[in-house]
């Protein structure tokens, strides 16, 4: 997979790829094991980076209810501060839900 475009910027593939591990992680903040599938992903992007660039990656758990999960996530250049993309992304979790290991008690 290539990491950068005709550009020479960063791949919108590795981007939208941070998008999905960003929400995933949001909804193990909330204290699930397993974080469910994806059900929908939507990034919108920006403005570049570079092969170079430090990235700030901030997920949030919107809302975790007990069929899905919506999450939405930044990422910044962390230097500069700039935007780069803005994405949501939806998961199923129900079955999450009965994970074992889940330390979340609705």
């Amino acid at each position: 997979m290539p990491r950068q475009n005709a550009q020479n910027g960063l791949h919108g593939g590795p981007i939208a790829t941070l998008m999905d591990i960003g929400g995933s992680l949001a909804i193990a903040s909330k204290g699930l094991n397993s974080t469910g599938v994806s059900t929908d992903l939507n990034v919108s992007y920006i403005s570049g980076a570079t092969l170079n660039d430090v990235l700030k990656i901030e997920g949030n758990c919107e809302k975790l209810g007990k069929t899905l999960a919506y999450t939405s996530i930044d990422i910044y250049n962390k230097e500069t501060g700039k935007i780069i993309a803005k994405g949501r992304h939806t998961k199923y979790v129900t079955l999450a839900h009965l994970d074992p290991k889940n330390i979340l008690k609705l």
